[in-house]
């Protein structure tokens, strides 16, 4: 049975092509690829959260990638790269501020826990795929300084 967001995004490939937008059909298409491989790897349809998963993933990738043609002189490439994540992002729910994370951070540390490690564990859950994992990190090491 298909979630609502997997179902969507069929939805929203479906109409690209009878727009005959060839670039949005592309990034669709990868990612419900990269969501049925997903999906042959668990042994089963994935629900939301996992559709998210591969989607926060992919989004991870180009952003890497576009990071990578940036610095190679590749500023075209990294374009499109970003141009794909801005897709991905409309299938995620809105992004967290820096503030938002913070919070969660420090309303997670006032339940007692004050080590890195568990501090991640608890916090990435609630903001995967709506903030960077990179950046919640940085912010977790100066709320525990």
């Amino acid at each position: 049975m298909p979630t609502d967001l997997k179902q969507q995004i069929q939805n929203d490939l479906i109409e690209a092509r009878k727009s005959r937008d060839r670039f949005r059909t592309v990034v669709i298409t990868t990612l419900l690829s990269e969501v049925k491989n997903r999906e042959i790897e668990e042994r089963g349809d994935l629900d939301e959260e996992g559709v998210r998963a591969v989607i926060a993933r992919a989004i991870k990738q180009r952003l890497d990638s576009s990071e990578q043609m940036r610095s190679g002189g590749r500023p075209e490439l990294a374009d499109k790269e970003d141009a794909e994540v801005e897709i991905l992002k409309g299938y995620l729910p809105p992004s967290l501020t820096e503030e938002e994370v913070r919070i969660i951070v420090q309303n997670a540390i006032a339940t007692g826990i004050n080590q890195m490690g568990p501090l991640m564990g608890i916090i990435m859950p609630q903001i995967r795929g709506r903030f960077s994992g990179k950046e919640a990190n940085r912010i977790v090491r100066e709320e525990l300084e």
